[in-house]
This record gives C-alpha cells, sequence and structure tokens, in this order.
C-alpha cells in the first residue's frame, strides 16, 4: 500500500513530534485564548490581557503534552513496521492502543485498559475515515488504461482550428 509513504522511520518520529506539538501548540493557543477572553472580569483591556496570559501560560504545556503522545505512538509504530515487516491500518491503530496504555500507567490497570481501547478505537475511525476517503476519492476520479485518453480523441482534438495556427500543440 502506498497510502503510508512517508518519511523513513527514524526521521518520522522527529517529524511527527514537530507536527504534534505544534498541532497542540496551535490548537491549545485558539482554545486557551477563547477561554481566556471568556474568564477574565469584563472590559476590552483585562479580557484580552487575560486572554494572552492564558496562551502564554498553556498553550506550550498542551504542545508538550502533544509533543509526547505523537513521539510516542511514532516510536511505537516504527517497532511494529519493524517486526511485523509491513505497513497497514493495524499498526497505527496498535500503537494507538499502546500509546493509550502506556500514558495511562501511572493511574492503574483500569485507567491503562481505558485508554487503551479508547486510543484504539480513536486510530481505528481515523483509519477506516481515510481508508474510506481513499476508496471515495479513486470512484471519483477513475485512472488506468480503460480510462486513458486518446490524443487524437481528447478534448484539444474537439476544439475548432485557430486563425493563429495549430492551437493543440500547446494542449
Amino acid at each position: 500500500m502506498e497510502e503510508y509513504a512517508r518519511e523513513p522511520c527514524p526521521w518520522r518520529i522527529v517529524d511527527d513530534c514537530g507536527g504534534a506539538f505544534t498541532m497542540g501548540t496551535i490548537g491549545g493557543g485558539i482554545f486557551q485564548a477563547l477561554k481566556g477572553f471568556r474568564n477574565s472580569p469584563a472590559g476590552v483591556n483585562h479580557r484580552l490581557r487575560g486572554s494572552l496570559t492564558a496562551v502564554k501560560t498553556r498553550a506550550p504545556q498542551l504542545g508538550g503534552s502533544f509533543a509526547v503522545w505523537g513521539s510516542l505512538f511514532s516510536m511505537i509504530d516504527c517497532s511494529m513496521v519493524q517486526v511485523r515487516g509491513k505497513e497497514d491500518p493495524w499498526n497505527p491503530i496498535t500503537s494507538g492502543a499502546l500509546t493509550g496504555a502506556i500514558l495511562a500507567a501511572r493511574n492503574g490497570p483500569v485507567a491503562m485498559a481505558g485508554s487503551a481501547v479508547m486510543g484504539g478505537v480513536l486510530l481505528a475511525l481515523i483509519e477506516g475515515a481515510g481508508i474510506l476517503l481513499t476508496r471515495f476519492a479513486s470512484a471519483q476520479f477513475p485512472s488506468g488504461p480503460a480510462f486513458a485518453e486518446d490524443a487524437a480523441q481528447g478534448p484539444a482534438a474537439q476544439l475548432p482550428p485557430s486563425p493563429f495556427g495549430d492551437h493543440r500543440q500547446y494542449q
């Protein structure tokens, strides 16, 4: 499956860590800005200052939490690829479940099991949506020899001749 044509594994971990940090920081910044604005005293200056303070305080922490999740997920995913010898949807599903379990390990076995189930289900939904989207897109835009357009019968051949010369050479 060429669906998983990404960076090779050692670099994938760094790439996913940075992407997760960025996503957590931006998303957390937006959320914290709204939350800080809403929870500040009345007045535009107080609300803007509260919003900025909330962003500066919490957005980097959320970004760091996302980076830890992304790094651990990528490490497990790369390990699964090496152990199983193939990249398929089962690797990220299993990686999500193991990541959830590891990150909840300090809270006990019940929390680990719950987080593992949630991580696995979440990644299964994401992988399933990706597969459905890929199938839908491939059905909308068929390719292959049966759908290849013959140059003599294509849209350029159906255009009327141009008074400025042969227009088909530029199509």
